[in-house]
């Protein structure tokens, strides 16, 4: 053994992380509570919601990268508890998309943060919910943004899946996934 090298870790679990990413309103953060509960495996809630509550809605590039930093803090706490799975309900890709929506640029910092393992890419083909929080309600805004988000999935390289349909579909597809791919990989599951 390299001294100096710190022997490597025996019986830690590596987290497999699934991170929800797609436009508002298309359910990811009530699913990723629901299969929480249902699977009894973590997720970590979207920071940038408590954030426009507490601060309001009035965005600027600032507020992206600190929404950036906090969801990291909040994923790092999640992931030192060492869970076999992790759900993110965001991630700072998601933050990156944010950045080119609402301001057309994307700082390299976001795309710099440590990408989840899978990426469900939701789309925007369900109801609009207006919660005081959203931004962008029509169809057009919706689709584009939606775009921008899966644009990004693509621009980084990472695995990402669709997820469409209605609600129950969508509950159906990512429960199928769950247990398809990395709750197999889990003993006892």
């Amino acid at each position: 053994m390299d001294r100096g090298r710190a022997p490597p870790a025996r019986n830690r679990r590596v987290t497999f992380t699934v991170c929800f990413h797609g436009a508002e309103s298309t359910g990811k953060s009530v699913l990723a509570e629901q299969l929480s509960r249902e699977f009894d495996i973590p997720w970590v809630p979207e920071y940038g919601r408590a954030y426009c509550e507490e601060r309001g809605t009035d965005l600027t590039m600032a507020d992206l990268l600190a929404i950036a930093e906090g969801q990291a803090e909040l994923t790092r706490a999640a992931l030192a508890q060492h869970p076999p799975i992790l759900i993110l309900d965001t991630d700072q890709l998601m933050t990156a998309a944010w950045a080119e929506m609402l301001f057309g640029e994307v700082p390299t910092a976001l795309l710099a943060y440590p990408k989840a393992d899978l990426y469900l890419q939701f789309a925007a083909d369900v109801p609009w919910i207006a919660d005081g929080t959203r931004f962008f309600g029509t169809q057009a805004e919706r689709t584009r943004f939606a775009q921008l988000a899966q644009d990004v999935l693509l621009l980084t390289g990472v695995p990402w899946l669709p997820v469409t349909g209605t609600w129950e579909d969508r509950a159906r597809t990512v429960g199928n996934i769950l247990r398809q791919g990395p709750l197999e990989r889990v003993p006892g599951s």
